[in-house]
């Protein structure tokens, strides 16, 4: 075999890497209450082994927080895709919703800005805030979706949160078992936008 046709070979045989994707999420994308191996990014990381999945999710995180983060994130992972879940911390400590979209959206900006694609999950608080704030909340991605020009993707708690079984004891987070579903509800979001 001549030396530029093995070199070719060699290159055709090598798996391609695809450009990486960035979670950039709360509790709920960390894997709180359960081994990090457990939860629903590394089983997406199982799922699609052709792709570098950077967990950028910390537990108690808000938007402002994501936000402050993200720079350094986006410098170290240059991602294809930015998959967005925030907004929970903000809505259970009562930030002002104006708050909340200013942030999504510069979140958003800078990414797009790196020239990342993304996916902005829809997040719901507990009804126990009240209609009027829980409906302001809601109106915030719908808002930012439609202005930012971006896909939203259904919470991927709604069918899981009525299961006491597939939730940890305080209500809020999903425990291990809940963590398959939401990799399966999740990884046709992430192939589509790709």
């Amino acid at each position: 075999m001549a030396p530029c046709f093995a070199m070719m070979f060699i290159l055709i045989s090598l798996p391609l890497q695809a450009a990486p994707i960035l979670i950039l999420g709360d509790s709920l994308s960390a894997g709180y209450g359960m081994p990090e191996n457990e939860g629903w990014v590394n089983l997406i990381r199982k799922k699609l082994p052709q792709h570098t999945i950077i967990n950028g999710s910390v537990s108690g995180e808000t938007s402002a927080g994501a936000l402050r983060r993200l720079p350094a994130l986006l410098d170290s992972s240059a991602p294809q895709l930015v998959f967005i879940e925030l907004g929970g911390n903000d809505g259970l400590q009562g930030f002002p919703t104006k708050q909340l979209k200013q942030n999504l959206t510069q979140i958003i900006k800078l990414s797009q800005e790196r020239g990342a694609l993304i996916l902005l999950s829809n997040i719901m608080i507990p009804p126990n805030y009240g209609p009027r704030y829980a409906k302001q909340f809601a109106q915030v991605y719908q808002d930012v979706a439609k202005e930012q020009h971006v896909t939203l993707v259904p919470f991927f708690l709604k069918d899981i949160i009525t299961h006491p079984n597939l939730m940890q004891n305080d209500g809020i987070h999903p425990n291990a078992k809940a963590q398959p579903q939401i990799a399966a509800f999740i990884k046709p979001w992430l192939l589509g936008e790709l």
